[in-house]
């Protein structure tokens, strides 16, 4: 992977890639452009290209498949169509975790254990551009198995975006909040398979309907400024909403040494550096949350406001006989940071959020929580290209408990690529605040658990 660089060409009548040379795909407007004075390439992108009579000799299809673009079903004058599909089964084993918990209230709950197998995601988006290349589209069917009967277990979604040049690029639709790094794209190359960290997990923003601005800034940054109509979008209609539009989140990303952090910034490196890549980034989200906002308990990619012990606090009379919570103004910065070399990753993130300014019935006397979370990751390719294992860590402190966990797991990539793999995970949890049907954790739980999973994503 390498730096951002320009070579001057003549692009008065248009440029065309012939041929791909590098370590990543080549997207037009995102890997590769042109501006007046030449071309430029990013992130891994190398090759041929054709300038001055691009229009009369390049002809020439795309790639036929991109990794995480899918394959080409059609290609012509006035658009591109890619396919993908993402899916995974898992097998989940909680019996090991205790079957009760009790929270900061002092009130026993009880954990439902599992052990199952499932279909755990179905995926398909359908990706490409349509009467210029400026004007993208990517819209996708989703379904949540293990969610089956929750309102938002199938979800139909996707976004259009508008690419003025590598600097701007403006979208509207859904898409993840850029609150923390996990949300920034590289879905679903993560250590685990579709798995957080819990402290990421609990503070985090989701996916949901907002615009945005996205683009470069300069030649080893990133930045990214959304408005949104809440935290989550996954499970809840127009009608809960309360047409404010009041949620906002922004991030900065700096790429110090090589201007790129791997295929679309992925955790771990499987893309094997030969120089050392860093990265440093930082993100803040605020929304005016309502009661009538918060999508289902087992919502997919849902993120209930919780406390630091696992209690949401909409829930009437948590604190105390006769209040109830209406709104809550959240506030959420992080920082992460990371390096790799040869193979070994090793990153981290810290977490600080805010709750404050309490409405609804007699909540005079809920003082503004503060909570601090970080998260550790570390791993490396034993085998280049076939086997990797990772160890890490999170912790979640607040006023309402601690909780922490310890994982450690590995990917065997059995055909040497990252479209298909075999991940195993142990997770040790001490009294995990945050969890749902789609993740392999729950709310409360405290003590070990393990899966299993064969992950395809094309």
């Amino acid at each position: 992977m390498g730096e951002r660089q320009h070579c001057a060409a003549d692009t008065s009548s248009g440029v065309a890639l012939l041929k791909g040379t590098g370590t990543a795909p080549c997207l037009l407007g995102k890997t590769w452009g042109y501006d007046d004075t030449g071309i430029w390439v990013s992130d891994g992108c190398g090759g041929e290209f054709l300038a001055g009579r691009a229009e009369e000799e390049s002809k020439k299809k795309p790639p036929e498949y991109i990794p995480n673009f899918g394959f080409l079903l059609y290609s012509g004058e006035k658009g591109e169509i890619y396919f993908r599909l993402f899916s995974y089964a898992r097998y989940l084993n909680q019996k090991a975790l205790d079957p009760t918990y009790v929270d900061a209230f002092g009130n026993t709950r009880t954990v439902q254990l599992r052990q199952d197998i499932q279909l755990q995601k179905f995926f398909a988006p359908f990706s490409g551009w349509f009467l210029t290349p400026k004007f993208r589209y990517y819209l996708y069917v989703w379904s949540s198995n293990p969610s089956q009967g929750d309102p938002a277990q199938v979800v139909g979604a996707g976004n259009i975006s508008y690419t003025f040049n590598r600097f701007v690029t403006l979208g509207g639709g859904i898409t993840s909040l850029p609150a923390v790094r996990s949300t920034e794209g590289q879905f679903p190359y993560w250590l685990g398979v579709d798995d957080r960290m819990t402290a990421d997990e609990f503070f985090r923003g989701s996916y949901t309907d907002g615009v945005w601005l996205r683009g470069d800034l300069g030649a080893k940054a990133k930045y990214m400024a959304m408005v949104a109509n809440n935290l989550s979008i996954l499970g809840v209609s127009a009608t809960q909403l309360d047409g404010k539009l009041d949620t906002q989140s922004f991030m900065v990303s700096w790429f110090p040494t090589t201007g790129e952090f791997g295929l679309y910034g992925t955790f771990g490196d499987y893309d094997d550096h030969q120089k050392v890549a860093t990265r440093l980034a930082a993100h803040y989200t605020h929304s005016l949350e309502d009661r009538q906002m918060q999508p289902g308990t087992n919502a997919i990619e849902n993120t209930q406001i919780r406390l630091t012990d696992g209690s949401i606090v909409f829930t009437p009379d948590l604190f105390g006989p006769g209040i109830t919570v209406n709104t809550v103004d959240y506030q959420m910065m992080s920082l992460d940071g990371g390096i790799k070399y040869h193979g070994v990753s090793l990153e981290a993130e810290y977490y600080r959020r805010w709750l404050t300014d309490f409405t609804g019935i007699n909540t005079a006397s809920i003082a503004p929580v503060t909570d601090n979370g970080y998260q550790v990751q570390s791993s490396a390719m034993v085998v280049q290209k076939t086997l990797q294992l990772y160890l890490s860590t999170s912790q979640i402190l607040g006023r309402y408990g601690n909780a922490s966990e310890l994982r450690a797991g590995g990917n065997w990539y059995f055909t040497g690529e990252r479209g298909l793999r075999l991940n195993a995970e142990w997770i040790h949890l001490d009294h995990c605040p945050v969890g749902y049907t789609a993740v392999p954790y729950p709310v409360g739980g405290n003590g070990n658990l393990f899966h299993v999973n064969v992950e395809l994503n094309f």
